[in-house]
């Protein structure tokens, strides 16, 4: 057993440890905050409207790309 200064310096290299040991915090919950467009087709979240032209171009070739101002009414 362990008592006063060596007991709180086994908490605290304790905790280091297992703070090093963590698995890493997701981050899906501020990437889907931050998303702003969602394809109109497949409801698929995008970044920016340069990719939602190219996700049209490429998924959905017959559909009609939007324009980005229908995007920034919602």
């Amino acid at each position: 057993m362990t008592r006063g200064l060596q007991k709180q310096q086994a908490r605290a290299n304790a905790e280091k440890r297992a703070a090093a040991n963590a698995p890493p915090k997701s981050q899906l919950k501020a990437m889907v905050a931050g998303n702003q467009f969602k394809c109109p087709k497949c409801m698929l979240m995008i970044a920016n409207y340069k990719l939602v032209v190219q996700h049209m171009e490429a998924k959905h070739p017959k559909e009609p790309v939007p324009t980005e101002e229908s995007f920034n009414v919602a």
